[in-house]
């Protein structure tokens, strides 16, 4: 099966199928199916419940000072305000409250050590988004 848009002449046309298919649809498959998620093709379609929810989640990442904290921290482990302030070149009260948005959708955990509140990536599909993301722009600015 073919996948095209109606109207458009596709650069590259994919089979879904195909053995051939970009690396980002190969790591996709590696993600959903490390994760013990059923590949997307598998699933039923999206509901508008989970439209919305997905809306919800890519809005709160559609923030270029969240994105440049998500790596730093899978690249720690986990790290404290301050520490991740100076690995990203941020003011601790600007990382604060960011990490304060990522950890009202659960996509990260924090955990209170004396004075300092540690923070981590709460969920490896995280990890993934953010691999998979870079992997689209790469594939998309040859």
């Amino acid at each position: 099966m073919t996948t095209v848009k109606p109207g458009k002449t596709p650069d590259r046309v994919l089979d879904p199928t195909a053995a051939d298919q970009p690396d980002v649809c190969q790591a996709a498959r590696a993600v959903t199916a490390g994760a013990g998620k059923p590949a997307l093709a598998d699933r039923p379609l999206i509901t508008p419940a989970q439209a919305g929810q997905m809306v919800g989640l890519f809005k709160v990442l559609a923030n270029d000072s969240r994105l440049r904290l998500l790596p730093a921290l899978d690249r720690a482990g986990q790290l404290c305000v301050t520490d991740l302030a100076d690995a990203v070149g941020m003011r601790p009260q600007a990382v604060s409250n960011q990490l304060q948005r990522l950890a009202d959708r659960g996509i990260v955990a924090a955990r209170r050590d004396g004075n300092n509140i540690f923070y981590r990536i709460a969920d490896p599909c995280v990890n993934s988004l953010l691999d998979l993301g870079l992997c689209l722009i790469e594939e998309t600015n040859q």
